[in-house]
């Protein structure tokens, strides 16, 4: 798939190459000097579309000044049938270039031909997990779990259209302490409706929240109190079944009213029913990295340059989520063979992060295989004033409550942020339907463009090809800055995955949108002359597609009118 800043700056490249090896047969510069040729866009463009620093970074190995150097170059460059009409030397030694109408056309029919892959590289040949949400199963999804989820899906679909092969993934954590206390929890409150709360203790730091009532009043529609006088052991059991599978079954609703689904929900109880993390508490003991202090097995974390050891297995003889964490990374990299695997967290998780990369030689995984986005806080606002409850239920606000009170679109694009950033999320911002409200401006743009389409096609203008619009009618400023901000598309998605932020494509929609609105605002359309009116019309249904790529790729929709 093309990418025509990519290919403008490889062309220049070569274009250097064979002005150096001319004038080195002209004996004009002496032979054998290489090295890396960097291409720059200027910002601003009185200094060229592209500027080459070559003539001054050779300048020492060639014992020349950077002008003469570039004077050299200039001198001898073929801008014959290139991307480029012209080039001139800039201050220092800046060899600066300008398009030329090839570029522009191209980059309409790369468009054009690539259609909604748009932006998508070349196969790269390796497999990508990522890891998002992963909430327990013990209640509701918070605010922090909303922006998880909008990072890890679009974090996923960036890596997707950069060529890797993604898998996203759910890490349910069903088995351990915390679903042992659940599963009490819920106990306590369904004998508590039939016997009164003053009647059945309520288990120290068991879970005090709303749902989980909510949960046990369910449980106890279904089953009345047959359960009543079940031994405790059998109750709990099932109790922690229904319980798990209706939070569970709840969460993935949720997702997907958020426009997140997963390929895979991975149990942690699988795990442990496999023998798979018993065998890999094994590997470590084999390998050394173990010790027992009290009845505990710990792991030797200071022997692999961390700050402090961590318990794998309690006295009691219970995993810790430590231990259940190392064999859940090896099976996703030995079992199934991931090549990278990014890991979502909270910024509670930043020490764990550290201290869990240390581990991961001693099960013969290399580090830099595995990385973290650690995302900050969230904070909640209403005409300036922070919000901490839901107007609907009196209650901290949940993934789902925030979903009852803006859009699915305002709430993913929001969240769309970078992610090492705190957030400030403005409730009265996401549902105003104006200019400041940035997915408001970017679905105008793209509605915009359509209902311009059809009005044309109903008066018998259709959107024409490339070949066959005259670039010459669309050379002006507006027109050509919204060319080149189309070209940008595929660069954004390639330094957005290289660079794990994916809000690099929320920040580019916006520009792109404001690209469109300045041309629209300054080029008429209808009731131009035809040809100037076909270029035109082409020019803004190409931006309509790339519109609609970025909106898919944030897992937001592209409305066709408002």
């Amino acid at each position: 798939m093309a990418n025509m800043i990519a290919e403008a700056k490889r062309e220049i490249g070569i274009l250097i190459e064979a002005a150096y090896k001319k004038a080195v047969e002209e004996e004009v510069l002496p032979f054998g000097v290489s090295g890396v040729i960097t291409v720059d866009i200027p910002r601003d463009e009185k200094n060229g579309d592209y500027a080459c620093t070559w003539a001054m970074a050779m300048a020492k190995l060639l014992g020349k000044p950077p002008q003469k150097i570039a004077e050299a170059l200039i001198e001898r460059l073929d801008l014959t049938g290139s991307y480029f009409a012209e080039a001139e030397i800039a201050g220092p030694g800046f060899i600066n270039f300008r398009l030329s109408e090839r570029w522009y056309r191209e980059v309409l029919q790369t468009v054009e031909q690539e259609g909604h892959d748009y932006g998508r590289d070349e196969d790269q040949g390796q497999k990508v997990m990522v890891e998002f949400v992963s909430a327990n199963p013990t209640g509701a999804m918070t605010i922090g779990n909303a922006r998880g989820g909008v990072l890890g899906d679009t974090m996923a679909a960036v890596l997707d259209r950069a060529g890797y092969e993604v898998s996203r993934e759910f890490y349910v954590n069903d088995a351990g302490n915390q679903v042992e206390l659940f599963a009490q929890s819920l106990e306590a409150r369904y004998l508590q409706l039939i016997q009164g709360e003053e009647a059945v203790a309520f288990p120290e730091n068991g879970y005090h929240g709303e749902d989980l009532r909510a949960l046990a009043q369910v449980f106890y529609d279904q089953h009345g109190e047959a359960y009543l006088n079940v031994a405790s052991e059998k109750r709990r059991a099932d109790m922690m079944a229904f319980g798990l599978e209706y939070n569970i079954a709840k969460m993935a609703t949720d997702l997907e009213r958020y426009g997140i689904t997963y390929d895979r929900w991975f149990r942690e109880s699988e795990l442990y029913d496999s023998g798979y993390l018993e065998e890999t508490m094994e590997l470590l003991i084999e390998g050394g990295h173990t010790y027992e202090k009290d009845g505990a097995l710990w792991l030797n974390l200071k022997d692999l340059d961390a700050e402090k050891d961590e318990v794998l297995r309690r006295a009691s003889g219970h995993y810790t989520y430590f231990a259940a964490d190392i064999a859940y990374h090896r099976d996703k990299f030995v079992k199934r063979g991931f090549d990278r695997v990014i890991d979502v967290w909270g910024a509670d998780h930043h020490g764990h992060a550290i201290r869990f990369k240390k581990v991961l030689p001693a099960i013969g995984i290399a580090p830099e295989k595995l990385d973290f986005l650690i995302m900050q806080m969230v904070r909640l606002t209403r005409d300036g004033e922070t919000v901490r409850v839901s107007k609907r239920t009196g209650k901290s606000i949940t993934l789902a409550d925030l979903l009852d009170e803006i859009p699915k679109d305002a709430a993913r694009f929001f969240f769309s942020t970078k992610p090492d950033t705190h957030l400030e999320f403005d409730l009265g911002l996401a549902v105003r339907q104006d200019s400041e409200n940035p997915i408001y401006y970017i679905h105008y743009a793209h509605a915009r463009i359509c209902t311009l389409v059809k009005a044309l096609e109903e008066e018998g203008e259709k959107v024409p090809k490339a070949a066959e619009v005259d670039l010459a009618q669309v050379a002006g400023e507006d027109e050509r800055a919204l060319i080149k901000a189309i070209a940008r598309f595929p660069e954004e998605i390639r330094q957005a995955a290289r660079d794990y932020d994916p809000s690099k494509i929320n920040r580019y929609a916006q520009e792109l949108a404001a690209a469109f609105h300045g041309f629209y605002s300054h080029c008429r359309i209808k009731g131009e002359a035809p040809e100037l009116l076909r270029a035109r019309l082409k020019l803004a249904d190409t931006a309509r597609q790339v519109i609609a790529c970025c909106l898919d790729t944030l897992g937001v929709s592209a409305p066709e009118r408002m």
